[in-house]
């Protein structure tokens, strides 16, 4: 396991700044998630973690030994990409034992090592097969079992889920979250997917524009936004902001959908709206409506007799709401 440190650290390219002043401390045996829309930076500091990105200013450490200068192999790193990089003339088995071989390992070694980690993936069955004879989830495991293998002081993940489909993506994460639990290895994952970043990991850090909008549990995230930015993406769907004078002064109030209750029946303190679009959801339904000319998103007992187009009434806590300066876009 290796304790990651950035102090400072910058990049970019062609006079485009992509990470700006980063500092950051990630613990060992952390699984810890870098998440951000296209082009924030997320997949660059993976690569200069791993070595295949030089550092233009700052210095990583792992474990308060600086990096900066070490060749990916000398750095004892293992990366899974979201391409799964197999060898296609190779079988499973092969694929897997690769990094072994490479290390000139044992035979005996290198076969109980490829059986444990086909063990742990559920692979057992599928050893003598090739690649194009996999699903892909049965290659992103195959992957997984080769970086495994390495016994590596840290693991790097780069979108590794994102060419699966929904199902397989929903069992993937609950595998990877299970092998974290029992490999303990530091884990540096990166997506766009913030319900996967949420789902997967220890601490996450929301990116935006090379900078760290906010670091913290996924609970922190979720509940204590820090600004603007980060409330809207991060939720599914996004909060609901809200221009409003409480005392005064101008400020935007967030409110994410879930905690909006939307009925065809007054209740006490509920406001009045007009349903604009129904999208049901199993258990409940998401409802879109309009109030005072804001487009807004609650939730609906399907139960119900919502229309569109309807007048219908919200209700929501107060203690729910989130109050953001309206002109930093900073939580107050």
């Amino acid at each position: 396991m290796a304790k990651i440190r950035f102090e400072n650290v910058k990049k970019g390219f062609n006079d485009v700044v992509v990470v700006k002043d980063l500092s950051l401390t990630i613990n060992a045996g952390e699984f810890f998630t870098f998440v951000g829309p296209s082009g924030c930076g997320k997949s660059t500091l993976l690569n200069m973690i791993a070595g295949l990105e030089p550092v233009a200013e700052g210095k990583i450490y792992f474990d308060d030994v600086l990096v900066n200068d070490l060749s990916p192999k000398e750095r004892d790193v293992a990366m899974v990409f979201q391409s799964y990089a197999l060898y296609p003339h190779m079988t499973v088995y092969e694929n897997m034992a690769f990094p072994l071989q490479m290390k000139k390992a044992d035979k005996d070694i290198i076969d109980n090592e490829v059986r444990k980690a086909a063990a742990l993936l559920g692979l057992e069955e599928l050893l003598k097969r090739r690649p194009k004879e996999l699903s892909g989830g049965q290659r992103q495991r195959v992957a997984l079992g080769r970086a495994i293998i390495r016994k590596p002081k840290l693991f790097l993940m780069d979108e590794p889920l994102s060419n699966l489909d929904a199902r397989l993506r929903i069992e993937m994460r609950a595998e990877l979250k299970r092998l974290h639990q029992e490999l303990k290895i530091t884990t540096v994952y990166v997506t766009h997917d913030q319900a996967e970043a949420m789902s997967l990991s220890e601490r996450v850090a929301v990116l935006h524009q090379g900078e760290i909008q906010q670091c913290g549990t996924p609970l922190e995230v979720y509940s204590r936004p820090a600004n603007i930015f980060v409330a809207g993406f991060i939720g599914s769907p996004p909060m609901n902001f809200i221009k409003g004078k409480p005392q005064g002064n101008t400020v935007i109030i967030g409110i994410r959908p879930e905690d909006i209750s939307v009925s065809n029946k007054s209740a006490k303190d509920s406001i009045e709206i007009v349903v604009s679009v129904i999208e049901p959801a199993g258990s409940f339904n998401w409802v879109d409506f309009m109030w005072n000319d804001v487009k807004m998103k609650g939730t609906g007992n399907v139960e119900e007799d919502l229309m569109p187009g309807k007048r219908a009434f919200i209700n929501f806590s107060a203690d729910k709401a989130i109050t953001f300066d309206y002109i930093t876009g900073r939580r107050l």
